[in-house]
């Protein structure tokens, strides 16, 4: 059984010029422990896809299924790490990863001591009591990661998480990624404008088309070897031809994004 199914999913929405398609007729199977990317151009509909199977945006057409039960609220099953950090500038690191756990009403105690395990999981032990001003970007982003999993989500979807990141911190975040979701192998639905990104941490990367009414238009398997580290896997010849492959399917929809934004203005 698939961890997430997209069956004939359409979102449109209310504008003043009228309705928008976001998405229309969007089947997708996200298996169980499987790493899905998903690249495309601007405005393909890549977070409204995300927001679909969090249960954040109701599809105007189609169903959505988690574990084979449709879905029709929050996704309860879902962890969302946001492309910006939604952490509370007046809470400390341990709070702040604490905190879903204490609204779910685990013991204080309790939810402080998961808090720093996952500190620690995430490189950032013995940094519990300092606040977000205090923490560099990296560090920001790793008590992110570990406000999402101290609640041991099933699905794990993130939004171009490490978009804001130097190139040094993100490459050290995508293996850190890697070896946390190896340990129990979430599902995860990942959205990138960076295809060499989507390459180094997929199973497999699915290409939206060219919006309005976007679609998946390709999905690659990626027979990259695990365990990986993305700096290395990028070297490959394998990487190379994954990568020439893929952007011959990308490249089309990024043009005809082109080509409309040219006409608009």
């Amino acid at each position: 059984m698939a961890a997430v199914e997209l069956r004939g999913v359409s979102v449109r929405f209310a504008g003043t010029s009228g309705a928008y398609t976001a998405i229309e007729h969007v089947d997708l199977d996200i298996g169980a422990g499987e790493f899905v990317c998903v690249v495309g151009p601007t405005g393909c509909g890549k977070s409204t896809l995300l927001n679909v199977v969090a249960g954040l945006a109701k599809p105007t057409a189609g169903e959505v299924r988690v574990a084979g039960v449709p879905l029709t609220g929050l996704n309860r099953a879902a962890g969302y790490l946001f492309q910006t950090d939604a952490l509370m500038p007046w809470a400390s690191a341990r709070d702040n990863v604490a905190a879903g756990l204490l609204f779910r009403g685990v013991a204080r105690a309790q939810a402080l001591t998961q808090a720093d395990d996952w500190l620690g999981r995430v490189g950032l032990r013995g940094a519990g009591d300092r606040y977000p001003h205090q923490l560099s970007g990296g560090m920001k982003k790793r008590v992110a990661l570990a406000q999402t999993l101290v609640l041991d989500p099933k699905i794990l979807l993130m939004d171009e998480p490490f978009s804001a990141l130097d190139v040094q911190t993100r490459s050290l975040m995508e293996n850190e990624l890697l070896g946390l979701w190896a340990a129990d192998r979430k599902s995860v639905l990942f959205v990138t404008h960076d295809l060499d990104e989507a390459i180094a941490l997929g199973d497999r990367v699915i290409v939206m088309s060219a919006g309005p009414g976007s679609r998946p238009v390709a999905s690659h398997p990626i027979d990259l070897p695990r365990p990986r580290d993305v700096a290395e896997a990028r070297m490959s010849p394998r990487f190379v031809e994954l990568q020439r492959a893929l952007w011959q399917s990308l490249r089309v929809e990024v043009q005809k994004s082109q080509r409309a934004m040219a006409a608009a203005g």
